[in-house]
């Protein structure tokens, strides 16, 4: 056995080793949270991290929903998810049309700020996000200058604005309309169509593929949501679903069981849409990557 051969199947193997060792850690969590949230207090704690339960219930299930509004919980997570795939798939696909296709002054610069602002931590833009909506006048009983309420915290809008047009849906999008050919808008401006009816009637349907699988990955962003929410919202009735679960652990306690139940449950929207989709994802992810 010569020596090429040696090294092609033992780097074979340590990829097979990588792989594994991948999928393990992250399936293993998955596998836990479903495993405990099967078991009874007791066991929780005497089986540590065994996965197979010596007592099956599903009383966790039941206390969770006791326990929390879970039902209303998701109804505000669906809600603010919902407007969020709308509104970005909407405004992303309006701004990439425009970066692919118009001849605008600058796009390239602007693209350029777009790409960037994707590099900077979440976490820096806080502290700004949560002094304008704050501060937005006549917003929330606020005055023209911002002063005397709310503004629009402690609602819905607080957690939809900041996140209403992501510069990755921007991105996104100029990469999927780059891709379609010029020729069709050059045909259909010598008909004497609108720029926008050029857009809405010609690419947006060329691009169905691609907004499908933006407005998933939409979704998934929304309802995963948690830091965000958990700073704009104080009122319980209009917490999302990811920030009333932490309501089941406190200072001096956690409702193990429940919280595992609550976080399976709270899973599932967003597991079965990625199941259905999957394929398509990558599919769709790895055209508009490779531009």
């Amino acid at each position: 056995m010569n020596n090429t051969l040696i090294r092609r199947k033992l780097g074979a193997v340590l990829w097979w080793i990588a792989a594994t060792v991948v999928a393990v850690s992250t399936v293993l969590p998955l596998l836990w949270t479903l495993s405990t949230s099967l078991k009874p207090a007791g066991d929780i704690v005497a089986s540590g991290f065994g996965l197979i339960p010596k007592h099956w219930t599903f009383g966790n299930y039941t206390s969770v929903f006791h326990t929390v509004p879970m039902l209303r919980y998701a109804l505000n997570s669906l809600l603010i998810a919902v407007v969020g795939v709308v509104t970005n798939l909407f405004f992303g696909s309006l701004a990439g049309y425009t970066l692919a296709k118009l001849h605008l002054r600058g796009k390239r610069i602007i693209f350029s700020a777009y790409v960037a602002s994707m590099m900077i931590p979440g976490t820096v833009t806080m502290v700004p996000q949560f002094l304008i909506l704050r501060y937005f006048p006549l917003a929330g009983g606020n005055d023209i200058l911002g002063n005397g309420g709310s503004g629009f915290l402690d609602s819905y809008w607080a957690v939809i604005l900041p996140g209403a047009i992501g510069a990755f849906a921007v991105f996104f999008m100029k990469q999927v309309f780059e891709s379609l050919p010029d020729d069709l808008a050059a045909a259909a401006r010598i008909d004497g169509a609108s720029e926008f009816g050029i857009y809405f009637k010609i690419y947006v349907p060329l691009a169905r593929a691609a907004l499908s699988v933006l407005g998933i990955l939409t979704f998934q962003a929304g309802w995963n949501a948690f830091m965000w929410p958990l700073i704009v919202l104080n009122s319980p009735d209009k917490m999302t679903i990811q920030v009333g679960l932490s309501g089941l652990v406190t200072n001096y306690s956690s409702q193990t069981g429940p919280l595992m139940a609550g976080t399976i449950v709270a899973s599932l929207p967003v597991l079965v849409i990625f199941m259905f989709a999957q394929r398509w994802m990558v599919d769709n992810l790895a055209t508009s990557g490779g531009k």
